[in-house]
């Protein structure tokens, strides 16, 4: 009967390692402050996420990566809206810059800010089941900064879960 109790608890200790690792976690990578308002901290390993679609602001002239999560990225392919719980999006931005080794090519130059949006439908129902977190130099943006997240998602893509970006397969 021991050796069959000790091989139970061995066994849940290692479900509850698997579903650890499986779990999006929201831990600042360097050690920095979680966002204020919606308290989203810089997620670990989000440089190895896949890449939704690259963008271009000529207002700002940024260039841009959107990555996802694998939670994420599942839901783009399979085209599910509203994004699940657990879906993590990152947004990598710099100023563009023309390359010196490619005539009319741009490439990215001086990082201007990193972004984060994480779905979790009860943690934050009030602004349509997302979270968000801007960095600038790993250290999160001030809350007026963050209060301008939501108004600019819910005004113009509120029947697409909120979110700008679009698979580019």
């Amino acid at each position: 009967m021991r050796r069959f109790s000790g091989s139970i608890l061995a066994l849940l200790g290692l479900v509850f390692l698997a579903t650890a690792t499986l779990l999006p976690r929201t831990s600042q990578a360097e050690g920095g402050d979680a966002s204020p308002v919606f308290g989203v901290a810089i997620p670990d390993g989000y440089r190895n996420w896949q890449v939704v679609a690259p963008s271009h602001r000529t207002d700002r002239d940024e260039v841009r990566v959107i990555l996802g999560n694998d939670i994420a990225m599942k839901a783009y392919r399979g085209k599910t809206l509203p994004f699940p719980d657990g879906t993590i999006l990152a947004k990598l931005e710099w100023k563009r810059v023309e390359s010196t080794e490619f005539k009319g090519a741009f490439v990215p130059g001086k990082q201007t800010q990193i972004e984060f949006m994480v779905k979790d439908a009860k943690k934050y129902e009030k602004t349509g089941g997302w979270g968000f977190g801007r960095f600038i130099d790993g250290k999160p943006a001030d809350e007026k900064a963050h209060g301008t997240c939501f108004p600019c998602h819910s005004a113009n893509v509120k029947a697409h879960d909120f979110v700008f970006t679009r698979y580019a397969p």
